[in-house]
């Protein structure tokens, strides 16, 4: 299971991206540039094990979406320090999942990568405290008692603005649960579809405040490719989309099939939490506002890289027509 957020962190390292290391290796061709022979071979490198949240793409794998497509794809799990930006921005690797805001800060640097699929809607990262604190808000989470918190987030940053932390003792996280199950006066972050559930197999209750709910909601598991790539072969990257959208479809409709992959490649997630986190995501993936799996709008986009902006955390802006292309056209 996953105990990290899904962008900000620092085993992905975008505070100490730089413009050489992502620009880099550009000559370099990947597998899916061009024509000829093994046109049709890709890769696609996950930011985390296989869990849940790359679910559909497992199921646009093996169920033939992706073949039918004309793409034989190779997934590639991530893990801790795998620099996924970096190797879609110099060619090693043809798609890559990223976070929304590393997606932003990366264009902001100068990196030749393009958002073409957001799997996440809903920004799942959550701050969960016990529910016999009777927080009724997140603001409530900051009025004493100690957070656990990664700072160099994005979203921490933008809680901090939003709430301030002087009220509360902010200690690193530590990527578990240990501590916030015998001390009732410890708040931490989490992934909705990570920490809540392992507490609560504790025997603890979580209560789950999400941050998208304050106002701070990138897209998560975001595929991105390289804008180069995308000038060669547009076809061939909306051909990939097409693909993912239907194996997210068959998977949000029944998880089983790919869990059972996954969890062959992931034996430290049981049967039960795989079922657990393929259900608590779903509406993360898709709700009433979804009109296509995977969709994206400018809006969004340009609300995140202003919320960036403000935070300090890019000196300007990058320019949206720049990075976002016309997927659905």
């Amino acid at each position: 299971m996953r105990t990290a957020p899904p962008s900000c962190l620092p085993r992905r390292t975008w505070l100490l991206l730089s413009l050489g290391l992502l620009t880099a290796a550009a000559g370099c061709k990947s597998s899916a540039e061009g024509g000829g022979a093994g046109a049709g071979k890709v890769k696609l490198t996950l930011n985390w094990v296989a869990e849940p949240e790359f679910g559909g793409f497992y199921a646009a794998r093996d169920g033939g979406a992706f073949k039918r497509a004309g793409l034989d794809v190779e997934i590639m799990p991530g893990g801790a320090g795998v620099p996924v930006l970096q190797m879609v921005a110099n060619g090693q690797s043809d798609f890559g999942v990223v976070g929304g805001d590393e997606v932003v800060i990366a264009r902001a640097r100068g990196a030749d990568v393009v958002p073409i699929f957001a799997t996440y809607q809903t920004f799942p990262q959550a701050i969960m405290v016990h529910a016999s604190r009777d927080a009724k808000t997140m603001a409530d989470v900051f009025t004493g008692g100690t957070l656990s918190i990664e700072p160099g987030a994005a979203y921490s940053a933008y809680l901090k603005k939003k709430y301030g932390f002087d009220k509360v003792k902010v200690v690193p996280y530590d990527g578990g649960i240990a501590r916030f199950v015998v001390d009732k006066e410890y708040a931490q972050q989490c992934f909705i579809t990570s920490e809540p559930i392992a507490a609560r197999k504790k025997g603890a209750e979580p209560k789950v405040f999400l941050v998208a709910d304050e106002g701070y909601n990138p897209y998560a598991t975001v595929i991105i490719t390289r804008k180069a790539l995308w000038k060669e072969n547009p076809e061939r990257i909306k051909a990939f989309v097409r693909a993912a959208r239907e194996g997210w479809r068959v998977y949000l409709d029944d998880p089983a099939p790919a869990n059972a992959v996954m969890q062959k490649l992931n034996t430290t997630m049981d049967a039960e939490t795989f079922t657990a986190v393929a259900a608590a995501q779903k509406t993360l993936v898709e709700n009433a506002e979804t009109k296509k799996l995977g969709m994206m709008t400018r809006e969004r986009w340009d609300t995140l890289a202003k919320q960036l902006l403000d935070l300090g955390i890019i000196d300007k802006l990058p320019p949206l027509d720049d990075y976002l292309v016309a997927i659905d056209e």
